[in-house]
This record gives structure tokens, sequence and C-alpha cells, in this order.
């Protein structure tokens, strides 16, 4: 896949709310994921920590309000996009947050990401 086609399919899928999927189809078993600071770990290496990252970070949530994520931006092999949601945690406490995405691409798979918020 071109990094626009990897770039496209990952956007569709995240807007549609299937993460599995696109981590399936998409990403490298050995993905490194870096979160903003104080945001939990800031490096998450291979796709198990990066499921279970993920896994905790759903979970955390009680209600979704709505979420939205841009068209992607592309720079030779990365990508970016913007993601932000609305969501009502387990604790109570409502949460709107916006986020840069900064993708990279290697052989049709992305083997990078980092948030900033």
């Amino acid at each position: 896949m071109t990094i626009q086609e990897v770039a496209a399919r990952l956007i569709e899928l995240c807007r549609a709310g299937d993460f599995e999927t696109a981590y399936t189809e998409l990403y490298s078993d050995d993905i490194k994921s870096y979160e903003p600071e104080g945001w939990g770990p800031r490096e998450t290496v291979g796709m198990a920590a990066k499921r279970e990252k993920s896994k905790a970070w759903q979970e955390s949530i009680a209600e979704m309000h709505g979420s939205t994520m841009s068209d992607p931006v592309f720079a030779n092999e990365t990508f970016a996009c913007s993601s932000s949601f609305d969501a009502t945690m387990k604790d109570g406490t409502r949460m709107n947050m916006m986020e840069l995405n900064v993708y990279t691409v290697k052989d049709g798979k992305i083997v990078r990401e980092e948030f900033f918020a």
C-alpha cells in the first residue's frame, strides 16, 4: 500500500471506530507509539503493547459523545491529521480533547505514531 492508501484506510477505520481492524491491516508488529507527556507511558513498542494501551483507553470511557478525524497532510514517509473527541470518562469527568497525530509509514505499514495534545 502507498502512504496515501494507508492514510485513507486508517482514517476510514478510525472514523468508524474500528481500531482493531486498523491495527491488524495497517500497523507493523514492531509499532512504536508515543503519547504526550503525562498521558501514561510515553513510549510503547510492539503490537501487544499497542493493543493493551488502546484497550485500557477504551475501557476508561463511559460514554463517547462524539469524535472527529481530519483528512491527512503528507510529507515524505509521514502523514499527519488532527483528531478530537468528547467523552465522559468512567470517573464522571467529561473530557474534550484535540490531538495532532503523526504517522510514519514504511513498506506499507505504520511503524511509528506520535500524538501531540
